[in-house]
């Protein structure tokens, strides 16, 4: 139900616009496309659909899944439900990439970059949280994770401070809240081919997260060597948080919320809880981006700051829930 509730979700987002579309529009356009016969209605408006909304929404589709999905993966692994995909300072290093090539101008490199920057930042807060031969603690990981995400934080900050003017100022801000105003193909390739290649894993990881719920000493007594699946699992994470970060930016919340919601409805099995929140994941961006492109339109907001003022308010109830599971 909830994968034909996206399915409808694409197809109604793709409408909605400031060009008058209709859903036959889409279907005419995407057709067309696939057939290579012309379209019947107005080649702009064909064009309007195939290059420009259709790509975008599908991207945040595969973008807000496989935040929710490496969100849900990353609490479970750090048993810290405050973790996000973030955690890791991976958005921090992300930003340092994508600042560092658009003030020099190529932002065609951005989103290599991003995932460049992002994989720097996972290095060096794994090589923190492992220096003296303790392995990857819960703990551990984390504090260097806040360490790594405010050393990113003031790198990014000097460079704009210092450099930026104008257009590439606007830029950079933009891509820091999260947008996926440019995301086109290109974009839905790198989300989609993330999710297969990483995603698809991660889901079949289910039962080893249910292990490391109940600590390491018990994982281990269920036969899971403990250090080694929390290296794959926090790497595996780290991949596919870079990926959905180098097409869209650092956006918020989708990692945190969603997958504390999704626990709420059907318990924290994760046989359950991952594909679920993935499909929540997509959904809530998907119509937190369309929300973004049209409510103060012609002006359009970074769909980062729809994600945090939809998110604040959401994991307050959630965490009011808990206290009062009454």
């Amino acid at each position: 139900m909830l994968a034909a509730v996206l399915a409808a979700s694409v197809a109604a987002a793709t409408v909605v616009g400031a060009a008058g579309l209709h859903p036959l529009d889409v279907l005419d356009a995407v057709g067309a496309r696939v057939t290579g016969a012309p379209p019947t209605l107005d080649p702009l408006d064909a064009a309007i659909v195939t290059d420009l909304r259709l790509p975008r929404v599908l991207t945040a589709a595969a973008v807000g899944a496989g935040l929710a999905l490496a969100g849900a993966v990353m609490q479970a692994v750090t048993r810290n439900r405050l973790a996000d995909p973030y955690l890791l300072g991976l958005s921090s290093g992300a930003s340092v990439g994508a600042v560092g090539v658009l003030l020099l101008g190529v932002g065609l490199l951005l989103p290599a970059a991003a995932f460049a920057g992002a994989l720097a930042a996972l290095a060096l807060t794994l090589l923190i949280a492992s220096a003296g031969g303790r392995g990857l603690e819960p703990g551990r990981m984390i504090l260097a994770g806040v360490a790594v995400s405010a050393f990113g934080a003031a790198l990014t900050s000097l460079a704009i401070v210092a450099t930026s003017t104008g257009d590439s100022y606007r830029e950079i801000v933009s891509w820091l809240l999260g947008s996926l105003a440019g995301a086109r193909w290109p974009a839905v390739a790198i989300g989609v081919g993330a999710l297969l290649v990483v995603g698809l894993p991660l889901l079949r990881s289910a039962r080893t997260l249910d292990a490391f719920a109940f600590g390491d000493t018990a994982a281990a007594a269920l036969g899971v060597p403990v250090a080694r699946t929390r290296w794959l699992l926090m790497i595996a994470t780290a991949l596919l948080t870079g990926a959905m970060v180098s097409v869209s930016g650092a956006i918020g919340f989708v990692g945190l919320v969603v997958p504390h919601a999704v626990r709420l409805v059907v318990g924290a099995r994760h046989r359950r809880l991952l594909p679920l929140a993935a499909l929540s994941g997509a959904l809530v961006l998907v119509w937190a981006d369309t929300a973004a492109r049209t409510l103060l339109d012609p002006l359009e907001l970074p769909v980062g700051i729809v994600t945090a003022v939809l998110g604040t308010p959401v994991f307050v109830a959630l965490l009011l829930h808990r206290r009062n599971p009454a």
